[in-house]
């Protein structure tokens, strides 16, 4: 275990590989596994536990994954979707991995549950990865944990691949129109319309969306700036640091070294690698509904790391045509990704929670 906690800790460091969260995880990989130290020790009266055993029971309790919704919240714009409704299809086609990794894990042996925490990987989310794991398959945290993180780091490396050979030249170069403004009474009423409609219909991912959208409205206000940096700044970083030690702090050996390992991790890459292809056939359809309009390859990013996917969808779109600007319409389906991947975790919790 200390072994790997050395080889992703070099990743963090060295290769940049989402270093926030996989520095602290592969740390607290490494403090829970010393010897004597007892760390990770779970006894009662609670306070005469380990120190990261107590810091855990934010990660236990789903406190830690909400809380880190609320910031990502507080940093997100959804005026491109909100400007252009046709980028949640494309969100929503995305979370296509989610469903593919889930059936080829129950196939591969995994318990329903365990197949569920597996497959939401595909979302590209790692709080909610983080909260659907912890509710159903808690033994599993560790490894997915580092197989989400680490492959929402390798997204420019996963998904140009894909996104070229699924699409043509011309498809490549389709030129977008500009996106039209949006009021900030439509900015103001869209998160609270988005949690009263989710949370009547899936309950159990109110948690998730409820904070996100909290956050946003912090955000579009105006009038709460101190609480809208708060949630940005301090009490993003506080909570990482937290959340990653101690989810980090769970990966025992017995566990993590194992074949299901191993299992997980390949998952993991087809389920990112089948959101990809879900987003991106889906915008082929696009194109050709509208006649050329939709660009292709913004349903690439309906994956929900954001900004990561919009970017490479900009990336890409420019190595074709210079004088596109895809980064606000790839937006679109990109924040779309983050309400479909927690709507996915809201459906699996329903189905086996």
């Amino acid at each position: 275990m200390f072994l790997v906690s050395f080889i992703l800790l070099y990743l963090a460091i060295k290769k940049q590989f989402e270093p926030l969260l996989l520095l602290p995880i592969a740390f607290g990989m490494m403090l829970s596994n010393l010897p004597q130290a007892n760390l990770m020790l779970e006894t009662e009266p609670w306070y005469d536990q380990g120190v990261l055993r107590i810091i855990y029971g934010g990660v236990k309790s789903n406190l830690f994954p909400c809380l880190i919704f609320m910031g990502v919240g507080s940093m997100t714009d959804f005026a491109p979707l909100i400007a252009n409704p046709i980028s949640l299809l494309l969100g929503s086609a995305a979370q296509f991995g989610i469903y593919i990794a889930f059936t080829v894990a129950v196939a591969l042996g995994f318990a329903p549950q365990e197949a569920a925490a597996i497959g939401i990987i595909g979302g590209a989310d790692g709080p909610t990865a983080i909260y659907v794991t912890n509710t159903l398959a808690p033994h599993l945290l560790a490894p997915i944990a580092v197989a989400a993180y680490s492959y929402m780091a390798l997204i420019p490396l996963i998904q140009p691949p894909i996104m070229k050979a699924l699409t043509t030249k011309k498809e490549r170069e389709t030129k977008m129109v500009a996106l039209r403004p949006v009021s900030k009474a439509e900015k103001i009423v869209f998160p609270v319309v988005v949690v009263l409609f989710t949370a009547l219909l899936l309950p159990s991912v109110a948690p998730l969306l409820g904070l996100l959208m909290l956050g946003n409205l912090f955000k579009e206000s105006g009038v709460t700036a101190r609480l809208s940096d708060t949630a940005q700044n301090a009490l993003m970083n506080i909570v990482t640091i937290m959340l990653g030690t101690t989810v980090g702090a769970t990966a025992n050996g017995e566990i993590f070294l194992s074949l299901a390992t191993i299992k997980i991790i390949c998952l993991g890459l087809m389920a990112f690698a089948c959101a990809t292809v879900g987003g991106v056939l889906f915008g082929k359809l696009l194109y050709y509904i509208t006649g050329g309009k939709i660009n292709p390859l913004i349903g690439s990013a309906g994956v929900s790391a954001v900004p990561m996917a919009a970017r490479v969808a900009q990336v890409e779109g420019r190595k074709y045509n210079p004088t596109n600007f895809l980064l606000m319409h790839a937006m679109g389906p990109n924040v779309a990704g983050v309400i479909g991947s927690a709507v996915a975790a809201g459906v699996f919790l329903i189905m086996f929670g």
